[in-house]
């Protein structure tokens, strides 16, 4: 066979190849089109929400399950340290220090979908996206947080609008930067603090701005000409009567108003005043005028979870068994963090000492293994009293201190204000973010033998 007469077959024969290469080729890339698409909306475990315990939680579940087994539905583009708001209040802190990148924080193993979740569906393990996706799962772990609901109070928002006004609140990054601007321009008349009837995130911050403001107040020496008020609709000053018993005098010492069971209910910016009602006698309002009004909304779980009637319990929360934190009818969901229905105080404290709990339960469930893990309500306040002090309240379900320390916490420290200050956001960043911190009840059973005569 000559040269001319091999030519067309072996051309046939390169075409051949040539065309089952590009088929395989097609072929392999459609496979991985569609693995990529399986990875995208199937998973072994869906975090919902993307804050400190979903965070924690992402990176355990990762590290443990494999890269792509956890996919993490949180449309935020921002991280944001949210302990740190109330010192950005004081002007001890600024707001660029409060936050990182959501694509920073967030475990390099997990896949993130920057879409909220707008629909679950317990039943056929499913969520539905705003970007019109729907992920199934294995497992759900439900880490909204809470929905910070301003609209909720009429004139609340509009008060909140006005340029350089008199109406601040330390809750949202939109307007904590107006905390600073209102102790600066204050210069006499009311200074009025709210607490709604609602849970919130960090019971303590709507008190620990009241403490900073009349130190700043003294500080630059207008102290005498503001009255402070401190409205709230708890009927306690604080939770846990141990430390009640110390905040007590602090506030009687440095001349604060405490109104129990007074509750927000609507703000006339046009006139400054703010409504209340008495929650004892709902038929009884009080009009107050404000020179400084700082409001703390009513907080509730995201409208997308409320709308799940088959997730939540009364109060609209993650129905879930409060020593495992597995919800109580659906097995293979749980929760963490302020969205979770456990009694316990809503603090990123808290989150962290859920997260080994969490997370030794999911997998124990995953596995088909009895769930062993239990969940104390540890909870970890640190009441800032001022510019240099802070007393550090820790406490379990039933509201006994539960302490770290070798020293009496009850008492204000620089030491803790410090640590407050300095140390929490380089732990928080650092170590519980990345899955590594699971609260101090190791430190704790650590500095127990100091604790002799305590």
């Amino acid at each position: 066979m000559t040269f001319y007469t091999c030519l067309p077959l072996a051309l046939r024969q390169a075409k051949l190849l040539a065309t089952r290469s590009f088929s395989e080729r097609l072929l392999h890339r459609n496979l991985s089109a569609s693995q990529t698409l399986n990875d995208k909306h199937e998973c072994q475990v869906l975090v919902v929400g993307g804050g400190a315990g979903g965070c924690a939680l992402a990176a355990k579940l990762s590290s443990r399950l494999g890269r792509n087994k956890v996919i993490v539905v949180e449309p935020a583009d921002k991280h944001y340290y949210q302990p740190m708001f109330t010192l950005i209040g004081g002007g001890m802190k600024r707001l660029e220090h409060s936050y990182k990148s959501m694509a920073e924080v967030l475990p390099k193993k997990a896949k993130w979908l920057q879409e909220a979740a707008v629909e679950f569906d317990p039943e056929s393990n499913t969520v539905k996206t705003s970007g019109g996706n729907t992920i199934k799962y294995d497992m759900l772990l439900i880490a909204t947080g809470l929905q910070l609901n301003y609209n909720k109070i009429p004139g609340l928002e509009e008060a909140l609008a006005i340029p350089n006004g008199k109406v601040c609140s330390i809750y949202s990054p939109k307007y904590v930067d107006r905390v600073f601007n209102c102790l600066r321009n204050i210069q006499g008349g009311d200074a009025i603090f709210t607490y709604p009837s609602s849970p919130v995130k960090c019971p303590g911050a709507p008190q620990k701005i009241v403490y900073i403001a009349e130190h700043y107040f003294r500080k630059l020496g207008k102290r005498n000409d503001i009255n402070i008020k401190y409205n709230t609709a708890l009927p306690v000053l604080f939770g846990v009567k141990h430390y009640a018993d110390a905040l007590w005098p602090i506030v009687k010492k440095r001349n604060i108003t405490v109104n129990t069971r007074r509750n927000l209910i609507e703000v006339k910016p046009g006139q400054d005043i703010a409504v209340f009602e008495n929650l004892d006698n709902p038929s009884d309002r009080f009009e107050e005028k404000y020179s400084m009004l700082h409001a703390v909304p009513p907080m509730s779980a995201p409208d997308a979870l409320t709308r799940c009637k088959q997730l939540i319990n009364e109060a609209g929360f993650v129905d879930v068994d409060q020593s495992t934190l597995q919800h109580k009818k659906y097995q293979n969901v749980f929760a963490i963090g302020d969205s979770s229905g456990s009694p316990n105080s809503k603090t990123a404290a808290s989150a962290a000492a859920q997260s080994p709990v969490v997370f030794r339960n999911m997998i124990a469930a995953l596995e088909g293994k009895p769930l062993k893990d239990i969940y104390d309500g540890y909870a970890s306040c640190p009441l800032v009293t001022g510019y240099n002090s802070v007393i550090l309240a820790e406490f379990d379900y039933s509201l006994t201190p539960l302490e770290t320390f070798p020293v009496a916490q009850n008492k204000e420290r620089y030491s803790m204000f410090i640590m407050k200050k300095d140390f929490m956001p380089l732990l928080y960043w650092k170590l519980m973010l990345t899955g590594h911190w699971n609260g101090p009840a190791l430190m704790r059973n650590l500095l127990s033998v100091f604790k002799f005569g305590k």
